[in-house]
């Protein structure tokens, strides 16, 4: 069943067919009207047509008029220039509650993606310490992002791509080298000048002195290296796994660096783009500027090493061969210079350059009493995801991380975040929820009226309008790749909601009639509320 919108969309584009006129239903913009006296809905897609007919936007609104009747519509009225503004029946509002009834948890979902194959890769941390706030910004974006995608009908596949090939990883082993020996209290071998100082080092080397024990203690580093590189990306990315999981993030593909280089992948692709790569002072470059980037870059160095663009390249070739129709890359806002010589890349391989699509997430800053608070009183350094969660709760910092365009810098109040209070907007959509559910278990024994027939008060028509907006903000939310459109409807939700039962009574046992249209409504709500906090990664608890 098309809700409102679509049903509004189409009757218009009848009528313009009518008149000679095609348009495809994504042109045709309905919008809710913000005055009462104003109607439910208007279209300015009069004005829109003016010059395409060569008339007055206000004489196509006239003429459109008459074939825009329709038994869910009450009246249609011409406002101004040429606005089209829609008068609704009631039972065109309140035939939403079936249909969330009918659809549940599913309501909101679509088949708009036909199970194309999506390939969202995100976080992928160096497997070297705790997850900074970045990181945690990235992958609460980032599995918002795979939620809405599933929503909407695509088949997604969440990737980690785990650097284990590089200086990183060197220093890493370094590291644990240093630290298993110190955990025998043997001091005499001097720390890495890039080694890695965090305490989960040492817990790590702690690890492998109880795996191990003293058996390796007499062999030089180059014997143990190898081992010391496998062992201590394993146990690192077991840690941050479990760190994600307690975010609410899962993978399900977690793709080495390691592989892409075991299985001869950066020669092949070396191969590929022969053509296109030239020598100068001894390093070799790739002719990036024949496509969209700005100057030519680097991908084997006068040493003979590989810059880092090289393997990330085999790597999107081998997540292509993989059959993904689309891939999108959550990356830091300090990637801004790999998006063209990414495409560039994938266009010398003969892909779509556009159908790699990189979101940029830019930096959180915390904030406590009006001041920048960057270092951990724990630890001394800055302040990890896992500390953050544990300091103001997992809903708050992924509801925050998401409440904002990627694009834009986050500062995080820590304050705010743990205040219970409307001035919280995790904690003012989580108690419309709970308030929801009180409401629903006091008149449990009450039947609930499907058809919403008794449903005529202002706040309870405005409840069921942004109950039928859900789907199509769901559709913009996914497409544009942007959840902190959910953040913006939650908030709208949560309005209605307080406006609803703050000014409409809806358990009265004097009018079952009216209790039982009230308590369909409230149950109707409070299932949209879950839908859409879960969207993010949000609880909806049902007692607070």
């Amino acid at each position: 069943m098309e809700n409102i919108e679509i049903k509004l969309k189409m009757l218009i584009q009848e009528a313009l067919k009518n008149m000679g006129v095609e348009l495809a239903l994504e042109r045709i913009v309905i919008e809710r009207s913000k005055e009462k006296e104003h109607g439910d809905y208007a279209t300015n897609v009069a004005m829109q047509m003016a010059k395409e007919l060569h008339k007055a936007p206000r004489d196509i609104a006239l003429s459109l008029k008459d074939n825009l009747q329709d038994e869910f519509i009450e009246k249609v009225e011409i406002a101004g220039p040429g606005f089209i503004n829609f008068f609704m029946r009631n039972e065109s509002l309140t035939k939403v509650l079936k249909r969330i009834f009918d659809e549940k948890e599913n309501y909101g979902s679509s088949n708009y993606g036909q199970n194309q194959r999506i390939n969202v890769e995100y976080v992928s941390a160096n497997p070297t310490g705790d997850l900074h706030l970045g990181h945690a910004r990235g992958a609460a974006i980032g599995d918002s992002i795979c939620r809405l995608y599933k929503k909407i009908g695509y088949d997604v596949t969440r990737e980690f791509y785990v650097n284990d090939a590089g200086n990183q990883i060197e220093n890493l082993a370094k590291s644990l080298f240093v630290r298993y020996h110190e955990a025998f209290n043997d001091f005499s071998i001097p720390f890495p000048e890039d080694g890695y100082h965090a305490d989960d080092i040492k817990m790590i080397a702690k690890t492998i002195k109880q795996e191990i024990g003293d058996s390796m203690l007499k062999a030089p580093y180059e014997d143990l290296k190898h081992f010391l590189k496998k062992r201590g990306t394993e146990l690192e990315l077991e840690k941050l796994r479990e760190d994600l999981r307690m975010f609410r993030v899962e993978f399900d593909v977690f793709s080495s660096e390691l592989r892409i280089r075991n299985e001869g992948r950066i020669e092949k692709v070396l191969s590929q783009l022969q053509p296109y790569i030239y020598e100068q002072d001894n390093a070799k470059f790739l002719k990036t500027t024949d496509f969209s980037d700005d100057k030519d870059r680097v991908i084997v160095k006068s040493d003979g090493s590989y810059t880092y663009l090289l393997p990330d390249i085999a790597y999107h070739q081998d997540k292509l061969e993989r059959g993904f129709t689309k891939l999108i890359d959550c990356l830091g806002a300090d990637h801004h210079g790999y998006i063209e010589r990414m495409k560039s890349s994938l266009a010398m391989l003969g892909y779509d350059p556009d159908i790699l699509d990189i979101e940029l997430i830019q930096m959180v800053r915390l904030f406590k009493d009006g001041k920048e608070y960057k270092m951990s009183k724990r630890t001394g350094n800055a302040v990890s995801m896992k500390e953050l969660c544990e300091e103001v709760g997992v809903d708050s910092v992924r509801y925050f991380f998401v409440a904002r365009a990627a694009s834009s810098h986050l500062d995080f109040d820590l304050d705010l975040a743990k205040k219970t209070e409307a001035s919280n907007p995790v904690y003012y959509a989580q108690y419309g929820h709970a308030r929801l559910c009180a409401l629903l278990d006091q008149g449990k024994d009450l039947p609930l009226d499907e058809e919403g027939k008794e449903l005529k008060e202002e706040k309870e028509l405005n409840l069921l309008k942004v109950l039928n907006d859900f789907p199509r903000e769901v559709l913009q939310a996914a497409l544009t790749r942007a959840p902190y459109k959910i953040s913006i409807y939650i908030q709208k939700l949560a309005t209605a909601i307080h406006e609803f039962y703050t000014e409409c009574r809806v358990l009265d046992r004097s009018n079952i009639k009216l209790t039982s249209s009230r308590l369909a409504l409230t149950k109707a709500s409070e299932i949209v509320m879950k839908n859409a906090l879960d969207l993010i990664g949000v609880t909806a608890p049902e007692r607070m």
